[in-house]
């Protein structure tokens, strides 16, 4: 009942077995009250989740099913929840998640911009109005920009 710890796995015969393997622990005695997000980035899988607090982002290695480098919303861990992913076709990552929800109470919006290898870009931000029971889907238009809905 403590056990959170993230795991990513694979199937390649429709779900009748898996590989995979452990991407974080996460020991809380709590139902955490948040959600992960995949998405297509070319030929990648990208995944996002919420480990204690700070939400995360990396590219899975198809071959070890496994991701061997998460990248950290950028700012102090606390009460960050629900991340999202989109990829444009340049393989930039808008990387968006809530901070402040909780059970029966809404929050803020914050996002940051990846490049296709990582590292955060200055386009950034934070927008208050996420409603109860809400989160971020952002989504990338065919020019290569990004909208998110909330």
């Amino acid at each position: 009942m403590t056990q959170r710890d993230i795991y990513v796995l694979q199937s390649s015969d429709q779900g009748r077995s898996f590989i995979g393997s452990k991407v974080q622990p996460w020991e809380i005695g709590a139902c955490p009250m948040t959600s992960m997000s995949l998405t297509l980035s070319g030929t990648r899988i990208l995944g996002a989740w919420e480990t204690a607090g700070q939400v995360y982002f990396g590219a899975t290695e198809a071959k070890s099913v496994r991701i061997p480098s998460p990248i950290a919303a950028p700012g102090e861990a606390g009460t960050r929840k629900h991340p999202r992913l989109a990829a444009n076709p340049n393989g930039e990552v808008l990387f968006a998640w809530t901070e402040g929800t909780a059970w029966a109470r809404g929050g803020s919006l914050a996002w940051q911009l990846f490049d296709a290898a990582g590292r955060a870009m200055d386009v950034k931000g934070q927008a208050p109005g996420v409603p109860v029971w809400s989160f971020a889907a952002p989504v990338a238009r065919p020019d290569g920009g990004f909208v998110i809905l909330y």
